[in-house]
């Protein structure tokens, strides 16, 4: 995976026509590109900054059916994300996992009403739970959970649910597509959409963002996958247009184990909100949230705000022992949901769906809107069927339903930590063998090895697409990453050719960047 060669071999062939170009690399895009290049479609994908800068590496770090939709009573959607749940876990061995939850209750009323509602969950799940849910008693979820706080509890109850790490699954996904034929860029934005005398959808111009050159690319079909960012690019094909999408900032903050231990995570069924906050082990920390906090305007760098800190940490105090304070925050992030606006653009977003939409203007742009990481795959195969029902593409069947992600081998071992890297681990190992074994920072798992393998394997630009989304230092721990930054700098710029002086100015963005991350 070399952005180099990619890069090359577009320039080399910018007068052909593509069967399909893809403008955004997220979880939707590169589901879709995925998908194409797996049918056999000649597939380009670009994306104006690094894949999953956005919204696709800032989730809940769950692969879930949507226990909170089921009380809302969307059946549909729920039946749908477990059912790709499944397939993910199934799929996507080396990044997914089966988490157990447990929902502390406090009267008879909740032991009923969850143990009831949990068990449908599971019978939703059919074939592809992941386990049965179950009442234990006080005692016993005291037992297993000492930092949860014992007044007035009741007992709670077991369900579980699939966890991931998100822009890992996402490079994982691009990689795969890559090596079924699709080209996939970073930092190449999409600036205007190309139309014949017919006002018919034909290409697309794009800048590709190291080298500034323009692109002009023909195409049969072009995808707006965007996610929040969609209605930019509907305005590109009709200036005037309705919302389509009403974005809702979530965020999260980043806690050290101690908060709480052993394995099992915390849902709490019920806040202020009225959403679901959940606390989840990852990668030896704890993330918590998320909010709902509906926004005007969408950005690359989305900020928490005070009272959605405030929030979570209040929430979270009132179930755990030891209440976390600010000080005790590793980091917190932000991201946007796409949530597919009602024509009354309400200033709520808690009701909205996260079904996805897919529509066709007049022009031939298909756009697919909202959706939720759990159902990337699923978005992808009725994003592609809807253009060849439309006689837009040659018809040709979707394989992803059994397509592993992982490599030729499903078999890895959950508890090695290169597990991360998926079929590469012996590449990465042979690096480490090599001498470049010595871990970055002590507060994190990193080593040069990875940083390395990483540079020659997965195209990153930028010390911040390291940092944050090839690996999660940024995720895991704001201010160490900040620490690592110059080692990271300068391997990077031994690999890939860069001098001092970009060196320096990256080590400073990346400061920069940082701030956001840091309470």
């Amino acid at each position: 995976m070399n952005r180099n060669e990619l890069l090359s071999r577009v320039f080399q062939h910018s007068s052909k026509d593509w069967d399909i170009i893809i403008i955004g690399g997220g979880a939707t895009g590169a589901g879709i590109a995925l998908d194409a290049a797996s049918r056999g479609y000649d597939t380009l994908l670009l994306e104006q900054e690094d894949f999953g800068k956005g919204t696709s590496s800032r989730s809940t770090k769950l692969i879930h059916g949507g226990v909170r939709y089921l009380a809302q009573g969307n059946i549909s959607l729920v039946l749908e994300a477990l059912m790709e749940r499944g397939l993910i876990l199934k799929n996507a061995p080396h990044l997914t996992f089966n988490q157990q939850f447990l929902v502390p209750v406090y009267s008879a009323w909740e032991v009923l009403k969850y143990t009831a509602g949990l068990k449908f969950y599971d019978l939703l799940a059919g074939k592809l739970s992941l386990g049965k849910s179950s009442f234990i008693g006080r005692d016993e979820v005291l037992h297993r959970m000492p930092n949860l706080k014992p007044e007035g509890l009741k007992g709670g109850v077991i369900y579980h649910d699939g966890q991931f790490d998100d822009s890992r699954l996402l490079i994982s996904i691009i990689r795969l597509a890559i090596e079924k034929g699709c080209i996939a860029l970073n930092y190449c934005k999409v600036t205007h959409l190309l139309k014949d005398n017919n006002g018919i959808l034909n290409g697309v111009v794009s800048i590709e963002g190291k080298t500034g050159k323009e692109l002009r690319l023909g195409a049969k079909v072009v995808i707006n996958a965007t996610g929040v960012f969609s209605d930019e690019v509907l305005r590109m094909d009709m200036p005037v247009i309705n919302r389509t999408i009403r974005p809702s900032q979530g965020i999260h903050i980043v806690l050290k184990r101690e908060f709480l231990d052993g394995d099992t995570a915390i849902m709490i069924p019920k806040t202020d909100d009225g959403r679901v906050l959940f606390i989840i082990p990852w990668y030896g920390q704890l993330v918590a949230g998320t909010t709902d906090t509906p926004v005007d305007d969408a950005g690359l760098e989305p900020k928490a705000l005070e009272h959605e800190i405030n929030f979570i940490l209040n929430t979270a105090g009132r179930y755990l022992i030891k209440a976390p304070e600010r000080k005790d925050i590793l980091t917190v992030f932000a991201g946007l949901r796409p949530l597919i606006a009602r024509p009354d653009d309400p200033s709520s977003t808690r009701e909205l769906s996260r079904s996805h939409r897919i529509s066709i203007s007049e022009s031939g742009l298909l756009s697919v809107e909202g959706g939720k990481w759990t159902t990337y795959r699923r978005m992808a195969q009725d994003a592609l069927d809807r253009a060849i029902k439309r006689g837009m593409l040659e018809k040709k069947a979707c394989v992803t339903h059994s397509l592993s992600i992982t490599g030729e081998n499903n078999h890895i071992d959950k508890n090695d930590r290169l597990r991360i890297y998926g079929n590469n681990m012996d590449a990465i190992r042979l690096l480490t063998n090599e001498g470049n074994g010595k871990t970055i920072h002590p507060l994190l798992p990193y080593t040069e090895a990875e940083i390395i393998w990483i540079c020659r394997n997965e195209m990153p630009v930028k010390v911040e697409d390291i940092l944050a989304r090839r690996t999660r230092a940024l995720f895991l721990n704001a201010r160490a990453s900040i620490e690592m930054a110059p080692v990271v700098a300068s391997i990077m710029a031994e690999e890939m050719g860069f001098d001092a002086e970009w060196k320096k100015r990256q080590v400073e963005e990346y400061g920069e960047l940082v701030k956001n991350y840091i309470v």
